[in-house]
């Protein structure tokens, strides 16, 4: 669908949806970033990978990576609030090679820093990290924690300061606590173009109001083909 139609499909389903959710729709759009993005490894804990979706999404991030080589990413409906339908997930879980290297090779194509979350010689702060470049926050398992491919693949090591007993965060809080500090630079930033397109704001305009009315498939369908049927008259 060329972006012509898609926009004249966009202008007929909004009038399924209430004035409040359009309005909510937009400004939630203006702001989104794929500036920041989450690369979630072998998170098989549902309660976990459930909340880390739901702060994505608070948090205006837009993408999440679900890398699957060991366990399949299975978050919990009761927790994410129906949150991930508003994100873009990216599944890597093909059984050839290796899914982490896979991700990593997309992501560093497209211009990221590869930060791995975790304590490491060579590590920096979460408050140090730059945000002048584009950012992958990468996460793993609260168990095994990343791969070995995870580790030695990244650009760069974060840890969240922390000065208990206790030797770590749970990894949704750390994911939380690391969205909040690098979106909210992110944003306050006056030299980096971190918002969405217009391409992308109609790409999602379009799927979020999918998402937001029954049938939408069916009513997208008889739309096309009347409009098809006025160009070309019977």
């Amino acid at each position: 669908m060329n972006r012509k139609v898609k926009g004249d499909v966009i202008k007929h389903l909004q009038q399924f949806v209430t004035e409040e959710r359009w309005r909510t729709m937009n400004d939630v759009l203006s702001k989104r970033t794929r500036h920041l993005t989450v690369v979630l490894e072998d998170l098989y804990q549902p309660h976990n990978a459930s909340a880390v979706l739901r702060s994505c999404d608070c948090f205006g991030v837009q993408d999440v990576h679900i890398i699957e080589n060991e366990n399949k990413f299975d978050p919990s409906k009761g927790v994410t609030i129906g949150s991930d339908q508003w994100l873009s997930l990216n599944y890597y879980n093909k059984q050839e090679g290796n899914n982490t290297i896979r991700c990593y090779e997309r992501l560093r194509n497209e211009g990221y820093q590869l930060i791995a979350t975790t304590p490491h010689t060579d590590d920096i702060t979460i408050d140090d990290i730059s945000t002048q470049k584009k950012t992958a926050l990468i996460f793993g398992s609260e168990l095994t924690g990343l791969s070995e491919a995870a580790l030695t693949g990244a650009d760069g090591y974060a840890r969240i300061p922390m000065v208990g007993f206790s030797e770590s965060f749970n990894i949704s809080v750390s994911a939380a606590l690391s969205l909040y500090e690098l979106s909210n630079r992110i944003r306050k930033s006056k030299d980096l173009e971190w918002s969405l397109t217009e391409e992308e704001k109609l790409d999602l305009r379009y799927k979020w109001l999918k998402n937001s009315i029954r049938a939408a498939d069916k009513i997208i369908d008889r739309y096309l083909k009347e409009k098809e049927k006025g160009k070309n008259p019977s």
